[in-house]
């Protein structure tokens, strides 16, 4: 039953990315082509949601559901954050997907988000094995 709950949020989920046209090829061309600001509009809103998140998180000691504190732990600068950060945006305009809407992709019918995601899981598993020596 707990995995019914996430299929639902999931499925939920996938339809949002799909009504607010985040997981359209063209959508994600016009943004990185600075066409059009409905892609930044949609990235800025869940920065700003998770901002505030985070600090109504830590001002008022928010518990979890089970009544569980909820820690963030801090984030230490690493060097290649910022290779990382190119490989994804470069990824992501040469793709037209990112993580997240590349199931929704697969959902609404683009057959070559099967690729991506199969590719996407290589690059995982790919950085895993060399984790240990990248900077």
């Amino acid at each position: 039953m707990k995995n019914l709950n996430y299929l639902g949020l999931g499925t939920l989920f996938g339809i949002v990315l799909t009504k607010s046209e985040v997981i359209s090829w063209f959508r994600i061309q016009e943004m990185f082509r600075f066409q059009a600001f409905h892609m930044y509009g949609i990235i800025g809103s869940a920065i700003v949601v998770g901002m505030l998140s985070i600090q109504l998180i830590k001002r008022y000691s928010i518990k979890t559901i089970s009544g569980e504190e909820i820690r963030l732990a801090d984030k230490r600068y690493s060097p290649g954050v910022w290779i990382g950060g190119l490989l994804f945006g470069l990824g992501w305009a040469l793709t037209g997907a990112c993580p997240g809407p590349m199931f929704a992709q697969l959902g609404s019918g683009v057959g070559a988000a099967a690729v991506l995601i199969l590719a996407a899981l290589a690059g995982t598993w790919t950085y895993s094995a060399l984790r240990e020596r990248l900077p």
